[in-house]
């Protein structure tokens, strides 16, 4: 019987960081979800001095995908089809529930005790927000957002009407036939 791949294959890519993050310990956290769930690369913009020190991504994270530390917002580069989608409790921002992930993504976080500037925010190309009554620890937010992601990106057997798991697993995937996109 073949191994289940984990985490599911999606398509696209995705990346998470952080913006002027300070904490050590919740970088390396943020490290090493992006790590379990699948994630591209790693970055942070204006982080402090020591949050790159951290112990506490025991898988190692930075070894396994790129991280990109850039010092301010000018220096981040993108790759260019990838979409900014900051993670904000901001009133107009889209609740996650309702949030279709965009096929290639960098999802930004705010800093411990803060927010993501104001120019952060004009960069980028939606802004979500997690249904809590107040703000939530960064790497836990983080870690929230990727498994939306993967749990709506990716396939998986459908919930049962009851609780509990499924009753049939999930059909093997089936290749579709010749697909042309016409134009006009």
């Amino acid at each position: 019987m073949p191994q289940n791949i984990w985490p599911p294959q999606s398509r696209g890519y995705f990346a998470i960081g952080a913006e002027r993050i300070s904490k050590a310990r919740n970088i390396g956290n943020l490290m090493r979800s992006a790590h379990g769930f699948g994630a591209a690369f790693t970055f942070t913009i204006g982080a402090d001095d020591h949050a790159l020190e951290s112990q506490a991504d025991t898988s190692k994270g930075a070894t396994h995908l790129p991280h990109y530390d850039w010092p301010h917002l000018d220096a981040m580069r993108l790759p260019g089809a990838c979409r900014l989608v900051g993670i904000e409790l901001v009133d107009d921002a889209i609740d996650l529930p309702s949030f279709r992930h965009p096929l290639q993504a960098a999802y930004v976080l705010g800093p411990e005790k803060g927010s993501l500037s104001n120019e952060l925010i004009t960069r980028c190309h939606y802004v979500i927000k997690i249904p809590t009554r107040f703000c939530i620890n960064v790497a836990t937010a983080g870690a929230i957002v990727m498994y939306d992601r993967v749990k709506s990106m990716s396939r998986f057997a459908d919930r049962p009407i009851s609780e509990g798991g499924p009753v049939t697993a999930l059909p093997k995937h089936v290749q579709g036939g010749r697909f042309v996109r016409r134009t006009g």
